[in-house]
């Protein structure tokens, strides 16, 4: 049977405000595919786990609607609605063991033993806690009991598992590993994940898509690449990895000017002369000798980050320059910089994201023409 092609979520307009009058969120709207897996990304305060406690249905908007496949679910109550929560503590029951944790909710959906325990197994088979079921709680490691609470939520088979920054207590190496795991289920499940973070890094290596939010409001949504590569403004492009920010002016399409040159770029639809923001990635620079380079900077501090040296220097305008190189420089020397027209992005001040999809559309055409 073919899947209806109805997102799975749909915020129209969506605002909430609590009862001191504080707006968490303001107006949002979007949509959620099945199938696929979802971040919510932003600082702490900007309204991603508030997006979360209105999907589980612990909370109701204050104006707009949402809907599940095509239903509106506004007054819906959490118990009713298709939805299982991952939290950020696991909430699992100290008193019980593995197996009871994962077989709560089909115990109090009356379930038979026998149809309970096939389904605990399975779930337990899918995160790999196979012989664990009579170990209690308190024997098991951060990441066991994360895959606890992943069970607990899939056994009940729900259409949308929420995860509400699931990985945050755990270490460095673990997180890493519970990236990778959390991933491959999803696939294998097939249904829809949606995960709360404020780590960027986790969100790029994790995500099908991105929503980017600040301040009760989505910023940016799209593909890891398409967020990383082309930020649509300054919190977007400082938020998502590390950036050179710089004052430019947009001569004409496909010449940008800044540092007091004027360059090569791959972003046109702005007005002749039009001031703008202009992004080039650390990594996008490479160290070469001072006349080589399309800018010249003076090293100012240099530290080594394991993998690449990062490096920072200023440009005869006063532009700051932060470069990621496996090349190691001096302090106080001279470098050339150079970059190709593809690592320039150009950002307007202002611009919607659907002014901004639309521009990126119309240049990508004539650009096959």
């Amino acid at each position: 049977m073919a899947q209806s092609s109805e997102p799975i979520i749909r915020f129209e307009g969506v605002t909430k405000r609590f009862d001191d009058d504080t707006t968490v969120l303001n107006g949002v709207s979007f949509e959620i595919e099945r199938g696929k897996f979802y971040t919510l990304l932003g600082p702490s305060g900007c309204g991603k786990t508030t997006i979360l406690r209105l999907i589980a249905g612990f909370i109701q908007p204050t104006e707009g609607n949402i809907y599940f496949n095509g239903k509106l679910i506004n007054d819906i109550p959490a118990n009713k609605r298709q939805v299982n929560t991952v939290f950020q503590d696991y909430a699992l029951f100290p008193h019980l063991n593995v197996f009871e944790n994962v077989a709560f909710g089909l115990r109090i959906k009356k379930m038979k033993n026998d149809a309970v325990k096939q389904k605990v197994t399975e779930a337990l088979r899918f995160v790999n806690l196979e012989g664990y079921e009579t170990r209690g709680i308190h024997e098991m490691s951060g990441g066991q009991r994360q895959r606890v609470a992943i069970a607990r939520a899939i056994v009940n088979e729900p259409e949308i598992i929420l995860l509400d920054e699931p990985l945050s207590a755990l270490d460095l190496k673990l997180r890493t590993e519970m990236q990778y795991e959390l991933r491959e289920l999803q696939r294998r499940l097939g249904i829809t994940f949606i995960f709360v973070t404020h780590d960027q890094e986790e969100a790029l290596a994790m995500s099908d898509e991105i929503f980017v939010l600040n301040e009760g409001s989505i910023q940016q949504s799209g593909t890891p690449t398409d967020i990383y590569d082309a930020p649509i403004n300054r919190f977007v492009a400082d938020f998502i990895g590390e950036s050179n920010i710089v004052p430019g002016r947009m001569k004409e399409d496909y010449l940008v000017e800044f540092a007091g040159r004027s360059f090569e770029c791959v972003d046109g639809g702005l007005l002749p002369d039009e001031p703008v923001e202009v992004v080039i990635r650390p990594e996008d620079l490479e160290i070469t000798a001072p006349e080589l380079g399309k800018l010249q900077v003076r090293v100012d501090t240099q530290l080594f980050r394991g993998v690449h040296y990062e490096i920072s220097g200023y440009d005869d305008a006063g532009n700051e320059w932060l470069v990621h190189s496996t090349r190691k420089a001096v302090v106080g020397e001279r470098i050339g910089l150079a970059f190709d027209p593809e690592a320039i992005h150009v950002m307007r001040f202002g611009e919607t994201e659907e002014e901004f999809d639309k521009r990126l559309e119309e240049y990508e055409e004539v650009g096959d023409e």
